[in-house]
């Protein structure tokens, strides 16, 4: 199989598929990323520990902090306690809401900060649908790295600027 099928696979069953946890699989959110494919997730009680993501998802799927997984224990792990089995993004967290398998204390974290994944997911699945929201622009990438300055002018201003390089093109004119 292609590494384009594989990736093409992959992605289709995260998107697509929705999961109920088995008993031994836990709801965790992702804390951050040490590196080295290894995760550090935090449970609905409190306890924090590593995973590991799987090679299927390597390069594939990508995870960053404050996303949900669905992970399954490992027995032999000293740091890395669990494997990532499914990455949850926001229409499969309110899938497991309504069927009542949500953990309580995700529930606030969970609403307050969808997966940009999920956004794009949700922004391929409403292209090849037809479907177009142009009235909506929280689909648009928001780039977290630069601050936000908010600039407003007076008209004053403008107008004192206007003339000052009216008068500066007057004299480079003589």
């Amino acid at each position: 199989m292609s590494q384009a099928t594989k990736r093409k696979h992959v992605v289709k069953e995260v998107l697509e598929e929705y999961v109920v946890p088995s008993p031994q699989q836990q709801i965790v959110r992702v804390l951050g990323t040490p590196g080295n494919n290894l995760h550090e997730v935090e449970t609905a009680e409190g306890t924090r520990f590593l995973v590991s993501m799987p090679t299927k998802f390597r390069k594939n799927i990508w995870i960053k902090r404050g996303d949900f997984l669905l992970v399954d224990p490992i027995e032999e792990g000293e740091k890395v306690k669990a494997e990532i089995n499914f990455v949850l993004y926001k229409d499969h967290v309110q899938y497991l809401k309504k069927e009542g398998l949500w953990p309580e204390a995700f529930s606030d974290t969970a609403e307050s900060q969808p997966s940009s994944e999920a956004r794009e997911g949700e922004q391929t699945a409403a292209r090849f649908s037809g479907e177009e929201d142009s009235d909506n622009d929280s689909d648009l990438f928001v780039n977290t790295n630069r601050l936000h300055y908010s600039c407003t002018e007076s008209e004053d201003d403008s107008d004192e600027e206007a003339a000052a390089v009216a008068s500066d093109q007057d004299e480079e004119e003589k």
